[in-house]
């Protein structure tokens, strides 16, 4: 097993000069987000899609945008309005008067990298037309399925939900992305740095392509490849049922805090993730810190908390890091 481990990380040492490049181009463009960054590239290593939730202005979509230019791959920007349709997603059939046939008119979502920009700004029939194409990476129009091209990701961005003219998204669609990430203000001197950048030229412009899909679909065998320990296999499961029954773990103030708790989906997503940041930090294996560090962006859409833990002005946040300091580590 450890001769297999140090063979991977001399494979990833060699890969991850391409994910330095990937860096090196996004950086081109935004400055800072660091973290939103790093765990775009971890969606696109994986497969898994990316929610990112912020303020107007934070480059989310500069981000997405930024990272889609790096790779030799179809791009495609969606931008979602209360008066869009299914048919302007996922395309329709049109007829030919000269035939007499009808003929499929694809949309835009027959990509490999996805931007949802405003996502929470379109109706419920369009946000379920995507629960399909993200969990099965399929499109079904008119009666015929026609499967996507890999890689596929869908990276969607949202404004919190208490800006005007925004809606929840459904509680299925969102446990379809595999991390949600929340997006911050940039420090003062990054917002300097910005105001240098913007203030020459278009950065944008000059970002490179530096990888293929092949190439990405390679990566993502690598981590497939990444040692999971029994023990850790274990700390995962405990999170999550811990989320789910806080009282089985001596949590029993968490119990009227929680709605519902995380689905079977998340422990997939967070061995999967944590796989893909033990790739990203050149390791063959995965520790519990690579648990800790991911958790709170594939948890936090995952738990519904109660009106009562609206009432003690308590998140999903708060909940995910009281599990992560109360239940045994390995």
């Amino acid at each position: 097993m450890y001769e297999h481990i140090k063979e991977l990380e001399d494979r990833i040492k060699i890969e991850s000069q391409k994910i330095k490049d990937i860096r090196a181009e996004i950086s081109k463009a935004v400055i800072g987000q660091d973290y939103m960054v790093e765990r775009l590239i971890i969606g696109l290593l994986t497969g898994g899609h990316i929610l990112l939730e912020g303020l107007p202005g934070l480059a989310k979509t500069l981000s997405v945008n930024s990272l889609a230019r790096t790779i030799e791959a179809k791009f495609r920007r969606i931008q979602f309005t209360p008066d869009m349709l299914p048919a302007d997603l996922i395309g329709t059939n049109v007829f030919n008067p000269q035939t007499g046939t009808f003929s499929p008119k694809k949309g835009p979502i027959f990509a490999n990298i996805i931007l949802a920009d405003e996502i929470n700004r379109a109706p419920a029939k369009v946000q379920s037309a995507l629960l399909e194409v993200m969990q099965e990476k399929q499109v079904t129009l008119a009666g015929e399925t026609y499967h996507l091209e890999k890689p596929f990701l869908v990276m969607a961005t949202q404004n919190p939900i208490e800006q005007e003219g925004t809606y929840p998204l459904p509680e299925a669609q969102v446990d379809r992305f595999m991390m949600k990430l929340k997006i911050s203000y940039p420090s003062k001197l990054e917002e300097r740095e910005i105001l240098n950048r913007v203030s020459s030229f278009d950065q944008e412009s000059a970002i490179k392509r530096v990888i293929t899909p092949g190439e990405i679909l390679t990566m993502r065998t690598m981590i497939e490849d990444v040692y999971v320990d029994e023990k850790i296999k274990d700390y995962i499961v405990d999170l999550v049922d811990a989320s789910r029954n806080p009282a089985t773990y001596d949590l029993p103030d968490l119990k009227p805090l929680i709605e519902i708790g995380a689905s079977p989906r998340a422990t997939i997503t967070l061995a999967i993730a944590a796989r893909a940041y033990a790739f990203l930090q050149g390791k063959g294996f995965v520790s519990p810190q690579d648990i800790k560090v991911v958790a709170p962006d594939i948890l936090r859409h995952r738990i519904m908390i109660s009106y009562e833990a609206e009432a003690e002005e308590k998140n999903s946040d708060d909940i995910v890091q009281t599990l992560l300091s109360e239940i045994p580590v390995p």
